[in-house]
């Protein structure tokens, strides 16, 4: 995208207002889950060990309140208790994911676990039951083990076992399914799983794994798409997308013009690095993280890039392969400048950016990196719109956490000013935002935070065996959204101390007008 067009994004911000209350005809809403966050059962019914498995089993010190997803919040056995919470939410759909060790237990289509087929299709019996569409993501970070033993996402073979593993499943569930994602946020699983220590099977390869992971990734999404597309799309007529997560950077001074051009190839790696090669009428990975990676390689004295490119028939087959952008953000971060981040390892995919970061900008959360940032929101649906043609969005994943509280006005505030931002962007400046997915139903197993951060709308008790989901006043403020396809107004949402439509805190001088 070209450095004015950025600009005049970052222009554009405003704080928070809403000058529109009432969201279009057809915007659809719904929840979202993942299948290792709240099944549990990990080890019954057929269902074989996953990464997550294996690690919070092995490595316990690596999850910060030392729980794990043996249970999680008992989905296994109470879906159709969270289907009543749906219902009462009164979502139009449920983004929830397959777990691809209980249907496969060898990771391979030699062995289909019946008990696994059959949860699923007691779960979409329920959902249809209630009304309630099912958007499904095949892959939700919990790889079988036995696949991971052979190399995981680093492996090229995973394209063929992708592919299986998704045939099955629109072979299977296709008839109930009108709605797929194929992975959820690839750079979580490739530079935080492969390139880093931050996410399951933790494979610090950095610079190197986070690459390999990416290549396999993005062909493994083709190959899923095309056989969709061409296999059961005529007689299923549903959709396929990917759904790419991304922070949001910005320059800490828009009128510094070296921060602004290092914000946007801070998102060209984040976003574009997924984004590009399927959305864009060039294909390939970003020509900036090729340019980047190259030279870093160059210096460390390789004899050829660490990003390895796309041949001609890759860049073709990847092309396209996506219905609609699916997007999940929760933050925004700042660019200080240039240089070698203080976190970046050596190579590194933070390295290969040449930016120093910064998380000091807007509200808190209950999660270090999840800064309270609304106008950033807007600015990367906008840069969206500019950069890929104009697609559809949904909104695949949006959230806040905090400890756990009921009176969770913090959330409440936080849903109110990003969904007032998602309506600013659709009538203000055209973009086709068709649906929005709160992240998520009810307190789980956040991964390596375990359950010491809070982002659902039911309170669990994970110290009860039992399992009780108790509703947050959020669930009332979804409700009535769901109910009026509006705003609320009502004041019981209103935070005694803070009413809920005030600005949000000053984000340093991110607001003033370039001067480029």
């Amino acid at each position: 995208m070209a450095l004015t067009t950025f600009v005049g994004i970052l222009a554009l911000c405003q704080l928070g207002v809403a000058h529109y209350s009432k969201f279009p005809e057809g915007f659809t809403f719904g929840v979202a889950t993942a299948s290792h966050q709240i099944e549990g059962a990990w080890n019954v019914s057929g269902k074989s060990e996953n990464v997550w498995d294996r690690l919070s089993h092995t490595r316990p010190e690596m999850i910060a309140d030392g729980t794990n997803g043996d249970i999680a919040c008992d989905s296994y056995n109470r879906y159709r208790e969270d289907v009543e919470e749906l219902s009462y939410l009164g979502v139009d759909f449920y983004r929830f994911s397959l777990s691809w060790s209980r249907l496969l237990p060898t990771g391979r289509v030699d062995h289909i676990n019946p008990d696994g087929v059959r949860y699923y299709h007691d779960l979409l019996d329920a959902l249809a039951e209630k009304n309630i569409e099912p958007l499904v993501t095949l892959f939700h970070w919990d790889l079988p083990q036995t696949l991971q033993d052979l190399g995981g996402w680093a492996n090229p073979k995973m394209i063929d076992y992708f592919r299986d593993y998704s045939d099955l499943c629109f072979k299977e569930f296709g008839g109930k399914i009108k709605s797929w994602i194929t992975f959820n946020e690839p750079y979580e699983i490739c530079e935080d799983a492969y390139g880093d220590l931050k996410k399951a099977p933790a494979i610090d390869s950095h610079g190197v794994g986070c690459y390999l992971c990416s290549d396999t990734l993005l062909k493994a999404h083709a190959e899923s798409y095309h056989l969709y597309n061409e296999t059961y799309r005529p007689t299923q007529n549903g959709r396929i997308m990917i759904s790419i997560n991304s922070i949001w950077y910005e320059p800490s001074d828009p009128a510094n013009v070296e921060q602004v051009t290092l914000a946007e190839v801070a998102n060209q790696f984040k976003f574009g690095w997924f984004a590009h090669p399927i959305f864009t009428e060039q294909g390939g990975y970003p020509a900036v993280m090729i340019e980047n990676v190259a030279q870093q390689s160059l210096a460390e004295g390789l004899p050829k890039s660490r990003l390895e490119q796309f041949d001609d028939y890759w860049t073709q087959r990847i092309k396209g392969t996506s219905d609609f952008l699916g997007i999940n953000h929760y933050t925004t971060h700042l660019i200080t400048g240039p240089g070698v981040d203080p976190l970046a390892k050596s190579p590194s995919w933070l390295k290969d950016i040449g930016a120093v970061t910064t998380m000091e900008v807007g509200g808190d959360s209950a999660s270090e990196w999840l800064r309270v940032v609304p106008t950033g929101f807007a600015n990367l649906l906008r840069w969206c719109k500019s950069s890929y043609n104009d697609p559809p969005i949904y909104i695949t994943e949006n959230g806040f956490s905090d400890l756990g509280t009921l009176e969770d006005y913090g959330r409440i505030k936080y849903f109110n000013d990003y969904l007032t931002e998602i309506l600013n962007v659709i009538y203000e400046d055209g973009v086709k935002v068709l649906g929005y997915t709160a992240w998520t139903l009810m307190d789980n197993f956040e991964w390596r935070a375990g359950f010491s951060e809070r982002f659902g709308f039911y309170h669990v008790d994970i110290t009860d065996p039992a399992r009780p989901r108790t509703p947050k006043l959020s669930v009332e403020y979804y409700r009535q959204l769901t109910a009026t396809r509006e705003l609320p107004q009502d004041d019981r949402f209103k935070d005694p101390a803070v009413r809920l439509c005030s600005p949000p805190p000053p984000m340093s001088n991110l607001l003033l007008k370039p001067s480029i």
